[in-house]
């Protein structure tokens, strides 16, 4: 016997097999379904389909005459003489679950001329004590294995696969790269063997970057992996959760790198720290040799039920040798003793040795539950009766059950586990009258249901339009997109979201990686459709533009920029909608026509007000009313002016009438701002300088008064209300025009006594007479009504009888020093 022993990467398998084909008949037994099927493939490719046979517990191919056969190790046929024999993954021998099986192939069987076990370095001690005149070699990995750390989740590199060790976690985890990094294929045990390739044909296709795995990839896949990340290091083993060993790790791991390239490793995610004694053991390929390995008697006594669980209970004939923990069969040989109507049937050698058949068949779910139990007594009842053989309409009716493909990615994993159990029973001939036909029915569910999860876990964990943008920006080639006339974004085939003006509106979660990723990849792709739009824009009439009561430019009715604070009220400020989209040049060339379009627009509402601020034929005290006024949005509370409107000449209210201005009792005011588009457009220029919410609550066009809400339950401020020209009066915001008409007759009405008509005068401010009162006690008076019925209103003296809170003049403002120059303060 030659053991050829090593760590992963080494060509261990590629010399069996090469070795194998120099002989004229030879047998492999690998470890997985899967690695069979791959090497049968490559092995019919060199000698042809006749001369190659595949036997596994789920599929057999088998020409009349085959001189190779590649197996799963349980399914060798040993009865048949080769001259070349090899067990790869020999280490398994020490598996818990599985290993007998391999022990009894290391200990029995043999080639005619040559056998050979493949395997890592850490069982060599037991080989040469267990097996005489054994012969070994050894083979270094062609590549370097290294730890490279802790890394993010999000910061993995391309080609990496993470590892964790259940199927919660690994959906978890591949949910998260679908979302960052565009997809991931998915690979675990429980997967049949065509989803499974199909899932890594993904990733070895570049279609994804990422592979997330259990450690079901440690064995026998060979992909293009270049770093492995454990995002878990505790994996349930049957009986009770542990931490990985350093061989598993150093198993896993190894996949990382291909024949001369170098790999790494390292942890992610939930891993916060591996081992330094691990990690050193991994990077250098030295491990603890395994002590015992597993072993169960080969050596069945077939005479009873009884004799048979003796026999697969007798104590291992060597200490090297631990009895292995009772097996998926023999557990289900223990269960159906106790029926029974089984033990009636179960009489005879023949008898028992086909119960021990049956109880063979395995339970892909790995949960060996009473369902499977109960089936396996009805197998054996059914083949026990009549011919011998299962009764073809059940065995139809159990097929045609799992013949559905609708459900979620966990019922159709429990109908593959299912299937795959009818394909092993199909695979055996004595048991069925057309067995052929039942392998081809089997193999064909097996396949429609693998079709169909590989499908629903590219759709759950692949989105391929991030893929291939990922794929494409790092690659650096330029990207085809285009708009579509509603607006939709395609780039490269995929809609990737909708251009509104210059905003990219990405069609994914605002902020995400994966947003950020598509406004990369249309900010390249559209960049000649920008350069166009923004040209048209340039050139558009004013009357395309328009702004709204939310402080938003449109233009043709899409939303292209927004107003923010400026230098000063009638100058605010243009930012353009555009998400990143356009550079800095482009967005200046936005702002500038949109600030051209502005600067006529506020003009054309405020007219009187851009005219007062530009007027250069007003001196002193006129010209710092003037410009407080402007500053005031054309209304001005008197009374801290009251110095300077009583300094004003003849000429200068001469020139501020002519432009508008009303000297009033309370308030000074410009007559012509009371126009709805005018109050508006003040009231939006002043909530954005002052950093107020949009829109404002502007009284409705032709009213002359409204119930103005209190600050404190959420209205807006009193220096709005002033701003727009409806100073405060008793709880109502009125009209600073028809403020002052009502001023005016009260007046009137204190000087001479002409009689007051309530009504009049609420209709006047748009109020009835109960309204009324509150806003003239408000301004400041009181009633009082004379015996004859006759109503007066008084203005209370002392501070109470000022119509509003005066606000305190600033003694630095320039305006206050020009009163205390002029005498006037």
């Amino acid at each position: 016997m030659v053991a050829v022993l090593g760590p992963t990467n080494t060509g261990k398998t590629y010399l069996a097999i090469e070795r194998m084909l120099g002989h004229r008949t030879g047998m492999i037994g690998f470890p997985l379904r899967l690695l069979a099927r791959e090497n049968y493939d490559r092995i019919v490719s060199i000698k042809g389909r006749n001369a190659v046979a595949l036997v596994t517990g789920e599929e057999k191919i088998l020409p009349p005459n085959p001189s190779y056969w590649v197996c799963t190790v349980e399914s060798m046929p040993l009865d048949r003489p080769v001259d070349f024999l090899a067990v790869d993954e020999i280490q398994l021998c020490a598996d818990p679950e599985r290993g007998h099986i391999f022990t009894d192939r290391l200990l029995h069987a043999r080639g005619l001329v040559e056998t050979m076990v493949l395997g890592s370095d850490t069982l060599q001690p037991l080989i040469r004590r267990l097996v005489p005149r054994v012969e070994f070699i050894s083979r270094p990995r062609f590549s370097q294995l290294t730890y490279a750390g802790y890394k993010k989740l999000t910061r993995l590199p391309p080609r990496s696969a993470v590892v964790a060790f259940s199927a919660t976690d690994v959906y978890a985890i591949a949910e998260m790269l679908r979302r960052q990094r565009g997809g991931t294929a998915v690979v675990l045990g429980a997967l049949s063997p065509r989803t499974r390739n199909a899932q890594v044909g993904l990733y070895q296709a570049g279609e994804v970057d990422y592979l997330v795995a259990t450690d079901a990839i440690g064995m026998g896949l060979n992909m293009d992996v270049d770093h492995v990340a454990f995002a878990r290091m505790v994996k349930f083993d049957g009986f009770a959760p542990r931490r990985l060993r350093a061989p598993e790790v150093a198993q896993i791991a190894g996949r990382a790198g291909r024949h001369m390239r170098d790999g790494t490793f390292g942890i992610t995610d939930e891993v916060q720290e591996i081992d330094a004694d691990v990690v050193n053991r991994v990077e250098n390929h030295e491990f603890e040799t395994i002590k015992t390995i597993s072993w169960r008697n080969s050596a069945l006594r077939f005479d009873t039920p009884g004799f048979l669980l003796k026999s697969l209970e007798e104590r291992s004939p060597l200490p090297e040798l631990m009895r292995a923990r009772d097996a998926d069969d023999h557990l289900a040989l223990q269960a159906l003793v106790r029926d029974p109507d089984i033990m009636d049937l179960a009489k005879g050698r023949d008898a028992v040795r086909l119960l021990w058949e049956v109880c063979q068949i395995p339970d892909f779910r790995k949960v060996l539950s009473d369902a499977h139990t109960r089936l396996l007594g009805q197998v054996f009842r059914s083949l026990r009766s009549g011919v011998g053989r299962l009764d073809e309409d059940w065995v139809a009716k159990q097929i045609t059950r799992l013949d559905r493909t609708e459900g979620d990615i966990d019922a159709l994993v429990a109908r593959i586990a299912h299937i795959r159990t009818w394909t092993y029973i199909s695979n055996r001939p004595a048991w069925l009258k057309d067995p052929l036909h039942w392998q081809e029915r089997t193999r064909a569910v097996e396949d429609k249901l693998s079709d169909a999860l590989h499908e629903r876990l590219t759709q759950r964990f692949i989105d391929r339009r991030s893929a291939t943008l990922v794929r494409t920006l790092k690659d650096g080639r330029d990207l085809i997109g285009g708009v579509r006339a509603d607006g939709e974004v395609v780039v490269e085939g995929h809609p990737v979201g909708r251009l509104e003006g210059f905003r990219f509106v990405p069609d994914a979660p605002d902020r995400s990686d994966e947003a950020r990723a598509l406004l990369t990849a249309a900010r390249r792709a559209l960049r000649d459709e920008l350069a166009s739009r923004l040209r048209s824009f340039e050139q558009e009439p004013d009357e395309a533009f328009a702004l709204t009561p939310d402080g938003q430019f449109t233009a043709n009715g899409i939303a292209v920029a927004r107003l923010a604070a400026g230098p000063s009220v009638l100058t605010p400020l243009v930012v353009p909608f555009d998400e990143g989209l356009l550079d800095q040049g482009q967005r200046d060339r936005v702002r500038a026509r949109l600030d051209r379009w502005l600067k006529d627009h506020i003009a054309a509402r405020l007219r009187p007000l851009i005219a007062l601020s530009k007027a250069e034929t007003l001196t002193g005290a006129a010209r710092g009313l003037a410009f407080q006024l402007v500053e005031g949005m054309g209304v001005l509370p008197r009374a801290p002016v009251a110095g300077l409107v009583e300094g004003l000449e003849r000429e200068d209210r001469k020139a501020l009438a002519k432009l508008g201005v009303r000297l009033g009792v309370s308030h000074l005011y410009l007559t012509a701002l009371a126009k709805p588009a005018a109050v508006a457009m003040r009231g939006l220029l002043w909530a954005v300088r002052a950093g107020q919410p949009l829109p404002v609550p502007v009284p409705p066009p032709g009213r002359v008064s409204v119930e103005a809400a209190p600050e404190r339950e959420g209205g807006p401020p009193p220096a709005f209300w002033e701003a727009i020209g409806y100073p405060l009066a008793g709880g109502r915001a009125v009209r600073v025009d028809m403020l002052d008409r009502l001023e005016t007759e009260m007046l009137k009405h204190a000087k001479d006594g002409a009689p007051l008509t309530e009504p009049a005068l609420g209709q006047m401010i748009g109020v009835s007479p109960d309204e009324l009162g509150g806003v003239l006690k408000g301004m400041g008076y009181s009633r009082s009504v004379a015996q004859d019925g006759a109503v007066t209103w008084r203005r209370r003296r002392g501070p109470q009888s000022r119509p509003r809170r005066e606000t305190p003049a600033n003694a630095d403002h320039p305006f206050a020093k020009l009163r205390q120059l002029s005498g006037m303060g």
